[in-house]
C-alpha cells in the first residue's frame, strides 16, 4: 500500500504542494494562536471555598462550617480528595477533582453541593468559590509607588480597590485582581461602656440601628398638580457627622441617645492580614492578577500592559505603576532559548547532510521536511490544547534528528542508484553493443591495433530518472515509514503518566509524537515528489565522495572484525551494559528540569504568630539587602 501511494504521490505533485501548503499555512495560524507560557500547568483540577466569619475563632469556625462542608464535598462526583484550612475568621476548603475533568464542570458541581447545606450554616455565613484560575494563574504583580509621599496606605488602598482593580478586570483573560497590602478604610464607632450602662443601652442594640440606619426605602407616589412624586426615604450616609446622629434609644424624659452621645465616630484601618513591601523603602499597596483556565499567558500580561499604559495619565499626580512580578521575561526568555536551539540543530543537521550527501540540492529534500513537520505539529497541539511551553518545544528539539532520518535514507538512497546509473560503463549500459574499433595506420606495423577509448554512458532519459528515483523510494519507503511508526509507538508509555508526572511530561511526548508523526507521513508523500525535483544534474558516486571515503574507511575495519569475531563483540557490549547498573543508581533525580532564564524566585518563611509590624520590618531589611545585589 505505502508503494502504491509513493507512486500515486509522485503522478500528483499539485496536491501534495497544495496539502502541503494548507499543512504549513494552518500550522503557522496554529503558532501565532496557541497558549504560551514558561513551564506546563501541573496544578490539579481544584476548586476553592471561602468562607469569612468574623471574630469567631478557628475552632468554631471548624466545627460550624468547615466540616459540614468538607463532608458534603467528599460526596461529589469525581472528586478525589477535600482538603481544608481553618484560621481565626476564614475556612478554606480545598476540593480536587481526578485528572481530566473539565474545571468550570467541576465548579458548577460544587456550587450544587453548597447550595445542599445552607441551612446548616450559622446565619450570616456564605462560602463563595474562588477565580476560575489555577496555581499557575498567578502572572502578573504591581505596586503603586508614591513620589510625592502625600497619599497614605489608606489612600492608596482607596484607588486600589475602588479605580484600578475593576479597569484591569476588563482586560481578557483575567479572573481575579487581589489587592495586597494598605489598609481598607473604615467608619469606625468607637464606644464608652461607662455611657452604655449610664444610659443602659445594649451594645446589641447600636449595632442594630447602625445597620438599619444605611437602609433606604420606598414608599408610594403622590399626585399632585399633574405630577407624580416618588416618597422615599433617604438613609445613606454621606458624612461621619450622618453616622454620629444616628439615634439608638431616648431618655425618661424622651430625649434621643445620639451615637455620639455614647462615643466617637472617625474613619479607621481594618485589620490588616498582609503586607506589601517595595524595594526595602516602605510599605505600599499592590495588586495580583490571576489569569483565567486556560488563556494565553503572555496575552494576558501584554494586555495587562495596554492597560496600564491606558489608564496612567487618569492616576493621581505622583502614583507611578510599577511591575513587581511580571513572567512575560520568563517566558519570552525560555522560549528564545529553544528557538535558539531549534534554529541550531536546524542548521548543524542541514551541514551535516550537505557534507555527507555532497549534492546542495539533494540536501534541500531533508531540510525543507524539519521546518514543515515542525510547523504542522502546532496545529494539533492547537485543537489538543496543548500549550507552547518548554516542555512541549523540547520534544521538537528531542525529535529534530528523527525528523530527518527517512527523508536523508530515502534521499541517499535515490541518489546512489541515480550516481551509479551515470557512471554506468557501456557494456553494463542496456541497450549497448560492444565493437572492436580497430584502426590500422599505414604507416605502422601490420600487427600493432590501437583501441579506441570506450564512449561515455548514454544519457539518462527524464523517463528512465523518473523510474529510478521512485523505484528507490519504493525500495527503502515502507521499511522507513514502520521504522518511525516503530519509535513513535516506543514514546507512547510517556502518556501514561498520572498526575503532576503525567501533566509536566505530557506535553514533551505530544509534540515529539505529533512531529514524528507528520515526519513519517511526508516521508511517503512530500519527499519522493522533491527528489523528482531536485535530484538532478551530474552526480558524484558515492566512491568519489572524500567524506564517504574517510567515514568508510574508519568504520569499514571494526564492522568487518565485529562480525568475525561475533561472541566477543557480544560479550564486550553485555559487559559494558552491565558498567552502567551501578552508575545509573549514583545519578540521582530531579522532578523539574533547571532553568537557567535570570529569574530567581525568593520566598521567606517565619513563625506563625508573627505580628504585620514585625513581618513588615524583616520584609522592609530583606528587600534592602537584596536589591543592594547589582542583579
Amino acid at each position: 500500500m505505502i508503494n502504491r501511494w509513493i507512486e500515486w504521490c509522485a503522478r500528483n505533485r499539485f496536491l501534495v504542494f497544495t496539502a502541503t501548503l494548507l499543512l504549513v499555512l494552518a500550522g503557522v495560524w496554529s503558532l501565532k494562536h496557541i497558549p504560551l507560557d514558561a513551564l506546563p500547568d501541573i496544578s490539579d483540577v481544584e476548586v476553592i471555598i471561602h468562607t469569612h466569619w468574623a471574630g469567631e475563632p478557628p475552632n468554631i469556625i471548624e466545627d460550624q462550617v468547615t466540616y459540614p462542608i468538607a463532608t458534603t464535598m467528599l460526596a461529589a462526583p469525581r472528586v478525589k480528595a477535600v482538603r481544608a484550612q481553618t484560621m481565626f475568621g476564614d475556612s478554606y476548603i480545598f476540593v480536587v477533582f481526578q485528572d481530566g475533568t473539565d474545571l468550570y464542570w467541576a465548579r458548577s458541581r460544587v456550587l450544587e453541593y453548597l447550595q445542599q447545606i445552607q441551612g446548616r450554616l450559622p446565619p450570616n455565613v456564605h462560602p463563595v468559590i474562588g477565580p476560575d484560575a489555577t496555581g499557575a494563574g498567578w502572572v502578573y504583580e504591581y505596586v503603586l509607588v508614591d513620589h510625592t509621599h502625600k497619599y497614605s496606605l489608606a489612600d492608596l488602598r482607596t484607588l486600589q480597590d475602588w479605580y484600578l482593580r475593576y479597569q484591569l478586570e476588563t482586560v481578557p483573560g483575567v479572573a481575579e485582581i487581589a489587592t495586597i497590602g494598605g489598609f481598607v478604610r473604615q467608619y469606625q464607632v468607637k464606644l464608652d461602656p461607662d455611657k452604655l450602662r449610664a444610659y443602659n443601652i445594649p451594645l446589641s442594640r447600636v449595632i442594630d440601628r447602625v445597620r438599619e440606619s444605611t437602609n433606604e426605602v420606598g414608599g408610594r407616589v403622590l399626585d399632585l398638580g399633574g405630577a407624580e412624586y416618588m416618597v422615599r426615604g433617604l438613609g445613606y450616609f454621606n458624612s461621619l457627622q450622618d453616622l454620629a446622629d444616628v439615634p439608638v434609644g431616648t431618655t425618661k424624659n424622651g430625649v434621643p441617645v445620639l451615637i455620639s452621645d455614647l462615643g466617637t465616630v472617625s474613619f479607621g484601618p481594618d485589620i490588616r492580614e498582609g503586607v506589601a513591601e517595595w524595594n526595602g523603602e516602605g510599605e505600599t499597596v499592590g495588586g495580583i492578577v490571576v489569569m483565567r483556565y486556560g488563556m494565553n499567558a503572555l496575552d494576558v500580561i501584554n494586555g495587562i500592559k495596554k492597560k496600564i499604559q491606558e489608564i496612567k495619565p487618569s492616576l493621581p499626580p505622583g502614583i507611578e505603576i510599577k511591575a513587581g512580578y511580571d513572567r512575560s521575561g520568563l517566558i519570552e526568555a525560555s522560549i528564545h532559548t529553544l528557538k535558539r536551539d531549534l534554529l541550531e540543530e536546524i542548521i548543524v543537521v542541514s551541514l551535516v547532510i550537505i557534507i555527507f550527501l555532497f549534492h546542495f540540492r539533494s540536501a534541500l529534500i531533508p531540510i525543507l521536511t524539519i521546518p514543515i513537520a515542525v510547523v504542522g505539529s502546532f496545529l494539533p497541539m492547537y485543537y489538543l490544547h496543548v500549550s507552547s511551553n518548554i516542555m512541549s518545544l523540547g520534544g521538537l528539539a528531542l525529535a529534530i534528528g528523527v525528523l530527518v532520518d527517512a527523508a536523508i535514507v530515502m534521499v541517499e538512497n535515490g541518489y546512489r542508484r541515480l550516481s551509479e546509473r551515470q557512471s554506468r560503463p557501456p557494456s553494463s549500459s542496456p541497450g549497448y553493443e560492444p565493437s572492436n574499433n580497430v584502426t590500422n595506420q599505414a604507416d605502422d606495423p601490420p600487427e600493432t591495433a590501437v583501441t579506441a577509448p570506450p564512449p561515455p554512458p548514454p544519457p539518462v532519459t527524464a523517463r528512465e530518472r523518473r523510474h529510478i528515483l521512485i523505484e528507490a523510494a519504493k525500495e527503502v519507503g515502507p521499511a522507513l515509514f514502520f521504522s518511525l511508526v516503530i519509535i513513535i509507538v516506543s514514546f507512547l508509555p510517556v502518556f501514561l503518566l498520572q498526575a503532576q508526572e503525567g501533566r509536566m511530561f505530557r506535553p514533551l511526548a505530544w509534540t515529539k509524537t505529533l512531529s514524528m508523526s507528520i515526519s513519517s507521513i511526508l516521508s511517503i508523500t512530500l519527499v519522493p515528489v522533491l527528489m523528482l525535483i531536485f535530484i538532478r544534474g551530474k552526480l558524484r558516486p558515492e566512491s568519489k565522495n572524500p567524506v564517504s571515503r574517510f567515514t568508510q574507511a574508519i568504520y569499514l575495519p571494526i564492522l568487518k572484525l565485529c562480525l568475525r569475531f561475533r561472541k566477543t563483540a557480544l560479550l564486550l557490549s553485555l559487559a559494558l551494559l552491565i558498567l552502567t547498573v551501578p552508575l545509573a543508581w549514583r545519578i540521582g533525580s530531579e522532578f523539574m528540569p533547571p532553568l537557567f532564564e535570570g529569574s530567581s524566585l525568593y520566598m521567606p518563611t517565619a513563625l506563625p504568630g508573627i505580628s504585620i509590624g514585625q513581618a513588615s520590618q524583616l520584609l522592609q531589611e530583606q528587600d534592602r539587602i537584596i536589591k543592594s545585589f547589582p542583579e
